[in-house]
């Protein structure tokens, strides 16, 4: 007589495997999805139009005002030679024209001296063009600032306004 240790297993038999329970096919597991989906990519781009309606005007104005400084520094600067020029000789005036000629152009603006009072008085404008067309700015011989010209209207008071109807401090 033969003996089977307890761990090894009888094939089935013939009998017995007719009897069996079949398995069912195996189906691939199905992998989880990555990306998004297409409403999501939808609300993004919706968004990101809402966010550049807002800042792209503001980004224009910001550039737009950007400009105006170039003006506002070379009328100072006009301005202090202009005094320097009336202490040594008494007079802004050279014959019919200002003593010291302003930068023909700052930037997008030209400027532009007249002489009044037989000299004793001036006045610097910078007017706009260009891109900077309906802007105008001016100082005379008392250092009084004043917008002469600007697209969102010009200050009740005497000064220079970058943003429009109101002074900048």
């Amino acid at each position: 007589m033969r003996v089977i240790p307890a761990r090894m297993v009888c094939p089935p038999s013939p009998a017995t495997s007719s009897t069996r329970r079949m398995r069912p096919a195996r189906t691939p597991r199905q992998k989880p999805a990555y990306g998004f989906t297409l409403i999501e990519l939808m609300i993004v781009v919706a968004i990101l139009a809402i966010i550049a309606a807002i800042a792209i005007p503001n980004y224009s104005a910001y550039v737009q005002r950007s400009r105006v400084p170039v003006a506002l520094d070379a009328l100072q600067a006009h301005y202090a030679r202009m005094e320097q020029r009336f202490q040594d000789t008494g007079s802004y005036a050279n014959g019919d024209a200002c003593a010291v000629a302003p930068a023909a152009t700052a930037g997008a603006f030209s400027l532009s001296c007249t002489i009044g009072n037989s000299g004793r008085s001036f006045t610097t404008t910078a007017t706009g063009s260009a891109a900077m067309n309906g802007y105008g700015y001016s100082i005379n011989h008392n250092g009084v600032r004043a917008t002469t010209a600007h697209p969102k209207g010009t200050p009740a008071q005497s000064c220079w306004s970058v943003k429009g109807s109101t002074c900048d401090t």
